[in-house]
């Protein structure tokens, strides 16, 4: 494994430049969709006058997973042979970490990623009436209430964000795992990839959207975040899918992929 640092003349080529932009233009549909799915899914509460519930129901919760997992699903194929069809910045962390791509490349990406967030945020906010918009699809979590008997969440440590964090530490673990298996490993499907990282991010969405919304991507909830101004538990967000993203790449490297047997 080898960990190429800096940046060099050779990493502002066309070819670099065509990398970032594929990661730009799939991360900012891929957040669009995502946002704006949340926020069409909210609009039925907000047209008839009511907030959302603190859980979310099925239905919310079914449709919001499909909008994410059928556009990551999209995305990664297609522009996996352009950029490698990252379009998450824990991902993009994960793959540095690990030597499978250059630290130089994966900041450019990253700065791509999220500066696409913050454009497909500001697009939707230009598309949804102000009424309308609940916080752009925001995330945050959801902690138990006694005295409302709403949300899921401990709050034993750090007032629910301990839970959170372990959360998102988790969900991103599995995405990665999955990542690695089928799109770095030179063994794995990689005709199979996008199909099975759409899907874990359905699964992973099924489980965590009332729980922190599962973000699993900074990019996803950094967007939301800058343009509606919701900074509440954000470090969350960044923190957890870079933990559980650089535990599964470091495990799968070193397990699965490095020792593996032949």
């Amino acid at each position: 494994m080898s960990i190429q640092m800096g940046f060099q003349a050779g990493d502002f080529n066309a070819k670099t430049m065509r990398q970032v932009a594929a990661e730009f233009i799939a991360t900012g549909l891929f957040v669009f969709i995502g946002t704006g799915s949340v926020v069409v899914a909210n609009a039925v509460f907000v047209a008839s006058g009511q907030s959302p519930p603190p859980i979310p129901n099925a239905g919310f919760v079914i449709a919001v997973a499909l909008a994410h997992g059928l556009a990551i699903l999209l995305a990664v194929a297609a522009t996996a042979h352009i950029s490698g069809g990252y379009i998450n910045p824990a991902v993009t962390f994960s793959a540095a970490l690990t030597g499978k791509l250059k630290v130089s490349t994966a900041a450019l990406f990253i700065g791509g990623q999220c500066v696409a967030a913050i454009m497909a945020c500001l697009l939707l906010k230009a598309i949804i009436a102000g009424p309308m918009e609940m916080g752009l699809g925001a995330h945050g979590i959801s902690v138990f209430n006694p005295a409302t008997g709403a949300g899921l969440l401990d709050d034993q440590i750090g007032n629910g964000a301990g839970a959170g964090l372990l959360t998102e530490i988790v969900l991103t673990f599995a995405l990665v795992f999955v990542v690695f298996a089928t799109a770095m490993d030179p063994k794995g499907p990689k005709h199979l990839a996008p199909i099975a990282i759409g899907l874990v991010i359905m699964a992973d969405s099924l489980v965590g959207i009332p729980l922190t919304g599962a973000s699993m991507n900074p990019a996803r909830s950094f967007g939301p975040a800058v343009v509606a101004n919701v900074w509440t538990d954000h470090w969350i967000y960044w923190l957890g899918p870079l933990i559980g993203g650089s535990l599964a790449a470091i495990i799968y490297e070193f397990v699965f992929m490095d020792h593996e047997e032949t």
